[in-house]
């Protein structure tokens, strides 16, 4: 995960710096990142419990979604946290070190679904700052 991250953060800063952004490289790369995330991230329901890792992916996606609409209409890409793409990506990339070291699943359960709520909170965050609402 710290690696898939690391190389995104690469390509969109070689993009911006070499002049070489173009729109359909644009959604290319949101698509490719929506997809990336989740094929990563569902194998955790093997691991833990499938209901706070589909939940999770699922929010994942609406999260980003909200963001890249609010770009499409009001041409304002929302990032508002307190979960984005590399808040996502360090949770699982820590998950995936704890199972490593044999801790068990109820605290990575716990983990996740605190992860879920948050990513629920940024989902909120986002839809609320993209259309000035405050609820």
């Amino acid at each position: 995960m710290f690696i898939r991250m690391a190389l995104n953060a690469i390509d969109g800063m070689l993009a911006k710096e070499h002049n070489m952004k173009t729109k359909k490289g644009a959604m290319l790369n949101e698509l490719a990142d929506v997809v990336s995330d989740a094929m990563l991230y569902l194998p955790f329901a093997f691991l833990i419990n499938p209901i706070i890792v589909v939940l999770f992916v699922v929010v994942s996606i609406f999260t980003e979604f909200i963001g890249i609409s609010s770009q499409a209409v009001y041409d304002d890409r929302r990032y508002d946290g307190p979960m984005g793409k590399s808040d996502r990506a360090f949770v699982i990339g820590f998950i995936s070190l704890l199972f490593a070291f044999g801790l068990s699943s109820m605290l990575l359960n716990i983990i996740l679904a605190t992860a879920l709520v948050l990513a629920v909170l940024t989902m909120v965050n986002r839809w609320n700052k993209a259309n000035k609402w405050i609820f």
